[in-house]
């Protein structure tokens, strides 16, 4: 798992992997390893896996604009057809069945029957219209072209007392399961629509029609073949305008990420070249002098002990001591700056030399280092690790009052693991101050660019243990 961190209010370290609970082992992991394949700090993808995802969000929008097109052309077909429906019945009842009505119809099927009979078959019925009732206020069917329903009684349901008390045309899908469309079974879905027409003396009927529901879907079709043949071409043209689009922005993307790599590695070089060169002048220059100054003042305390001033004596030994002093510290800084035997040796090289620079003094620093496994970094992975381990061994005598820490390199399954372990006093690794953080920033930020993994061991009164693994080749 990775883990970004941060630097809460009151200054505290607030990571994921700070919060979280170690492993079976004890470590906590603040960085995970990487692919070798690509840089770690890369954040431009691949434009094959761009183009592939694109391709599929493509493929995924022409799926859904087709249902939402299939969906909406269901409902515009739907609503078409009611209204076209309700249109057809108004324009029958108005110019067909009202003038044929008499008052006799209102109560005499047999009247209804003679008069109205022929003119429904012959200028009502269709193809798409099947069946045709008119109905009295009280339910009662004085006709239907299904000759089995005239005369009988049902009870009319709300629509159909709305559209005669509120003359109004009202459509529905019908249902089929009700009494009065038995014979309508087999048909199919149907569609039915009533109002309300008159007598000459005004009595109300209920002029109903059912129309076949297919001239639904057959509408429906009609439109989406007309919505797909537009939307979709204009979709799956917009796709081809914006895939070359697409593939020369992240062509200029991962150019434009190439140069700044390259003018990062150029600025690392050159900070590399200027540490070489100040090394250089401070080794050529100030402690050459400063050797020089020893032998001077340790070949005058030694005349004045022969003249018998001792007193002069010890002060120049003191001096000579303190040019000595300075002179180890100059070198110490050398190696901070630039480990001269880091390129020219190995890494091997520049650890003892680092090493040495804490003798004397705390820690103990103890090296146990597999030279295959050295060999088998690259130069910038010698100088990281490098780093590394003089971040951890700088930490170790700052803030752990350590007296040894051990330095192992090796290789394993995992890839080459670096470990640096001192017995200092431990930390809480979930509460570190803003004044140690840097520290902690640098290791993972070497991790980081490295792709990495960086683990942590530690807790307080028991030391602290950093492992640097380097991904597999």
């Amino acid at each position: 798992m990775t883990s970004d961190t941060t630097i809460g209010a009151a200054g505290e370290l607030s990571s994921p992997a700070a919060s979280a609970r170690p492993d079976a082992q004890g470590w906590l992991v603040l960085t995970s390893v990487r692919s070798r394949g690509r840089l770690a700090t890369d954040p431009i993808p691949r434009l094959r896996a761009v183009l592939l995802r694109f391709g599929l969000a493509a493929l995924a929008a022409l799926v859904l604009v087709g249902i939402a097109g299939a969906v909406v052309s269901r409902h515009i077909a739907e609503t078409q057809s009611v209204h076209e429906a309700a249109q057809v019945t108004d324009l029958l009842a108005d110019s067909v069945v009202q003038p044929a009505l008499t008052d006799a119809m209102a109560t005499d099927t047999s009247a209804a029957k003679r008069g109205l009979g022929e003119l429904i078959r012959t200028r009502v019925l269709s193809d798409s219209l099947v069946r045709v009732k008119l109905w009295t206020p009280q339910g009662r069917i004085m006709y239907s072209d299904e000759p089995r329903l005239v005369n009988e009684q049902f009870g009319l349901d709300n629509g159909a007392r709305e559209a005669l008390s509120s003359p109004q045309t009202r459509s529905e899908i019908s249902n089929l399961g009700k009494p009065e469309n038995r014979f309508e079974l087999g048909r199919g879905t149907l569609l039915e629509v009533y109002r309300p027409v008159w007598t000459p003396s005004g009595k109300p009927l209920l002029f109903e029609t059912y129309f076949r529901y297919d001239q639904v879907s057959a509408r429906a079709s009609q439109l989406w073949r007309g919505f797909a043949g537009i939307t979709l071409s204009s979709l799956a043209a917009l796709v081809l305008l914006l895939a070359p689009l697409v593939w020369t922005l992240l062509v200029r993307a991962r150019r434009a990420h190439a140069q700044r790599e390259q003018m990062l590695q150029r600025a690392m070089d050159a900070s590399l070249d200027e540490r070489r060169r100040i090394a250089a002048t401070l080794h050529d220059g100030v402690v050459q002098e400063l050797a020089a100054a020893s032998f001077t003042v340790a070949a005058s305390a030694e005349q004045a002990a022969a003249r018998g001033d001792g007193e002069l004596a010890h002060r120049l030994r003191e001096a000579g001591a303190a040019v000595r002093t300075s002179i180890g510290g100059m070198r110490s800084l050398l190696v901070d700056i630039y480990p001269p035997s880091l390129r020219g040796s190995g890494l091997s090289a520049a650890l003892s030399d680092l090493a040495m620079t804490f003798a004397g003094r705390t820690p103990d620093v103890v090296l146990a280092i597999d030279e295959e496994a050295a060999l088998g970094l690259t130069p910038e992975e010698q100088q990281a690790y490098f780093r590394f381990v003089q971040e951890c061994l700088r930490n170790a005598a700052k803030h752990a009052q350590a007296a040894t820490a051990t330095v192992s390199l090796r290789r394993d399954d995992a890839g080459i693991v670096l470990d640096v372990v001192d017995d200092g006093v431990g930390f809480d690794p979930s509460i570190r101050r803003e004044a140690d953080h840097f520290g902690l920033n640098l290791m993972i930020d070497l991790a980081r660019e490295l792709g990495a993994e960086l683990a942590l061991r530690t807790e307080p009164g028991h030391g602290t243990a950093w492992r640097l693994t380097g991904p597999a080749r």
